[in-house]
């Protein structure tokens, strides 16, 4: 057998295993009104909306982190979406950039947004996966 079957079985079985729907984002800076006193979100440039595999990578290696007030735990995600994903040109995936689950048969995962820490890239990979971490 060689190895572009062996390649080519491996990403469709990595395909069937991605049963979330995700959208990847980068988020425009956020704009004061001086008006009326409120803050309103930049816009959201989407660069892939699709399937996707959602899984925590291990619950115990979350790192609590100070935000604002408020003490977080940062989980760690490892999301894989088809190897032959393309985004639009001259776009990469890019640590800061968000993804937000839309669509997960765990009820629990939809409407998680998360955060890129980095992508994998590979011409022997199954998927292509980034990894992404939960700063709720």
């Amino acid at each position: 057998m060689n190895l572009d079957a062996v390649l080519d079985a491996g990403r469709r079985a990595a395909e069937r295993r991605m049963r979330d729907r995700v959208q990847l984002y980068e988020q425009g800076p956020d704009v004061f009104n001086r008006e009326d006193g409120t803050t309103v979100p930049g816009e959201r440039t989407v660069l892939y909306e699709g399937k996707a595999r959602v899984e925590p990578v291990a619950q115990a290696s979350g790192e609590d982190a100070q935000a604002g007030d408020r003490e977080v735990r940062l989980l760690e995600y490892r999301v894989s979406v088809p190897w032959d994903t393309v985004l639009p040109p001259g776009k990469r995936a890019l640590p800061g950039m968000q993804l937000e689950v839309l669509a997960s048969r765990d009820p629990r995962m939809a409407g998680l947004t998360l955060w890129v820490t980095g992508a994998s890239y590979g011409d022997q990979a199954t998927a292509w996966r980034l990894t992404t971490e939960d700063r709720s």
